[in-house]
């Protein structure tokens, strides 16, 4: 069995959840926190990021991994098309997702989230900046037909579904403005959408629970 290392309020975690859940694949779950310098940590996961999966095999990290490790093992039922020209062009939507849109809008998460001190001006002017280019690029590949990647609930959900939310969250909070939504992306239709699946309820209520623990325990 699959045992998924990681903590229930990470975006990539929960990714790597929503697929898992969506194949009908067995696992269990671990708490992991992401940093952590643990040997036994290490050993899966060499800088210490969540999340990873220990399997009979070993140990995988890095979610688009993952989650080509799951499309491969548990081709049923499928999260990419059989395609090869249309599975290339959902991971390179997935890309875009992960690395031009979250990755850059994780820059404002500490101020945004987690407490930290406000950015410089002169950050908040680059970071936004950045992803109202990125955003734009984005909005040229995404379909939202309804899924979006076309018509089909793919693994590129499982990414924009856990991502967007941030994203538009974070520069509102941070940029003062909810640049997804102000860039022409309907993220609230599209989250609403996706959020009557049974696999994102569940994983949107233990995401819930894990934030108010975290909440409580910062109380103390």
């Amino acid at each position: 069995m699959i045992t998924l290392c990681g903590i229930t309020i990470s975006n990539y975690y929960n990714k790597v959840k929503l697929a898992l859940l969506e194949k009908g694949v067995p696992f269990s779950e671990e708490v992991c926190k992401t940093g952590s310098r643990d040997e036994a940590v290490l050993a899966c996961s060499p800088l210490g990021k969540v999340p990873f999966i220990r399997t009979e095999r070993g140990s995988l990290c890095e979610s688009e991994a993952i989650m080509s490790y799951l499309e491969a093992a548990w081709p049923t039922p499928p999260l990419l098309p059989a395609d090869a020209w249309q599975r290339a062009k959902l991971h390179e939507l997935t890309a875009f997702i992960d690395l031009h849109l979250e990755l850059v809008a994780r820059q404002l998460y500490g101020q945004a989230f987690f407490g930290g001190e406000a950015l410089p001006d002169a950050d908040k002017a680059r970071i936004r900046k950045q992803l109202v280019r990125h955003i734009a690029g984005f909005k040229r590949l995404a379909k939202f037909a309804p899924y979006v990647g076309g018509d089909t609930f793919t693994q590129a959900d499982c990414a924009a579904y856990v991502s967007l939310p941030l994203v538009a969250l974070a520069s509102r909070i941070v940029l003062g403005e909810d640049l997804l939504a102000a860039g022409g992306v309907d993220w609230k239709a599209y989250t609403a959408l996706i959020g009557q699946r049974p696999s994102a309820q569940k994983v949107d209520a233990d995401r819930k629970a894990g934030q108010a623990q975290l909440a409580a325990a910062a109380k103390r």
